[in-house]
């Protein structure tokens, strides 16, 4: 591993007494029923399992709390809490994302012309069992044609037309950029014209690798990257209609939704854990790495745009992941849903110290000091 886990008391994370953990009692009891009725989390490289966070899991859906200072004693019950250090000394960076509100309709006219797709049938799993030579290692979907596996065709070629035809289309939206948009949040609130709702999320993607749009656009001159956010990369997008799809379409990946209703509609939409997440407490992590479930504690003296203007400090619970996340101390925030939601997710792009909350049984696994 190229990083390190130095454990430390409560006492010693910055924040911990004013925060309040009590909203994630409830995404544990939303874990316990998933690892419980369908299955357990893939276990990260680091090895806490799902079975190592069973304790806890089960402890929160029996015993009633209530109050702050009650939901931080039960945290320091069931865990114990060890920063991560990376060997680089580099420290840790957090992003954020947020669900979105589409304006959709369910069939296409001149106004809604861009549609949201569900998973092809010809788009399957890859790994070491069944993966081509010849094709890049990074490649966890491709295409089956003629019982051959190979690339599926991209972003450019989706765009141009390539699945049209084959009754995918979830419902249209106003705008590609739209739609772009909920591809790189993972999710979306498609509002339709009799405002009804329905909720998509993350199915499956082309394979191809993740390419910033922020990025070549800094690298193109075309925004500051002092001030770069969603917001910004967004206006300059719809400002630029000519030069747009271009622009999309070095980001080869493309997203494919399935619909997933979430009863409560005060919680996010259900990710890559295959739970609904919990607004402000949940954080997306690289799943090579971490397991879903597992607690962290962020903080940043540099984000101070969500917590009116104080520095961010929070336990939160990770349950999604995504092709940016990359490495032990990278995490994105869920924000929440909604226009609101996305303008606090726009801006974040800040240094972070993360610690890991491993649970006490295990805690003696990874105590070297």
């Amino acid at each position: 591993m190229d990083f390190d886990l130095q454990r430390i008391d409560f006492s010693g994370l910055p924040g911990w007494h004013d925060d309040n953990p009590l909203p994630l009692l409830s995404a544990l009891r939303r874990c316990r029923r998933q690892v419980a009725a369908v299955k357990p989390h893939k276990t990260g490289s680091l090895g806490v399992s799902s079975a190592d966070l069973m304790p806890a899991y089960a402890a929160a859906s029996t015993v009633e709390i209530r109050t702050e200072s009650a939901a931080r004693a039960f945290f320091e019950e069931h865990f114990v809490p060890f920063k991560i250090v990376r060997r680089d000394g580099r420290p840790g960076f957090v992003t954020a994302f947020y669900e979105p509100e589409v304006l959709v309709s369910a069939r296409p006219d001149e106004t809604f012309r861009f549609p949201f797709y569900r998973r092809p049938a010809d788009l399957i799993d890859i790994d070491d069992n069944n993966r081509p030579d010849g094709l890049d290692p990074y490649f966890a979907f491709g295409q089956l044609k003629d019982g051959v596996v190979g690339e599926h065709p991209d972003r450019k070629a989706i765009e141009q037309g390539f699945l049209a035809g084959r009754g995918l289309e979830i419902a249209y939206a106003k705008s590609k950029v739209d739609v772009f948009f909920a591809h790189v949040q993972g999710a979306a609130r498609l509002v339709f014209p009799d405002g009804s709702m329905k909720r998509i999320t993350y199915a499956a993607k082309t394979g191809h690798y993740f390419s910033a749009t922020g990025r070549l656009l800094i690298e193109r001159g075309k925004i500051d990257a002092a001030t770069v956010s969603m917001q910004s990369i967004r206006k300059w997008l719809d400002d630029h209609p000519d030069e747009a799809d271009e622009v999309l379409w070095n980001n080869r990946s493309f997203i494919f939704f399935r619909e997933a209703e979430v009863d409560d509609a005060g919680l996010g939409p259900v990710a890559a854990a295959k739970v609904a997440l919990e607004p402000g407490r949940s954080l997306a992590v690289d799943r090579l790495i971490h397991t879903f479930g597992v607690p962290f504690f962020i903080s940043s003296d540099s984000l101070t745009s969500i917590d009116d203007g104080q520095p961010f400090r929070r336990l939160m619970l990770a349950l999604d992941t995504g092709s940016a996340i990359v490495g032990p101390a990278r995490g994105d925030i869920f924000t929440g849903s909604g226009d609101d939601a996305g303008r606090l997710a726009g801006a974040v792009r800040n240094e972070a110290d993360f610690f890991i909350f491993i649970p006490k049984a295990a805690a003696a696994r990874y105590d070297h000091g």
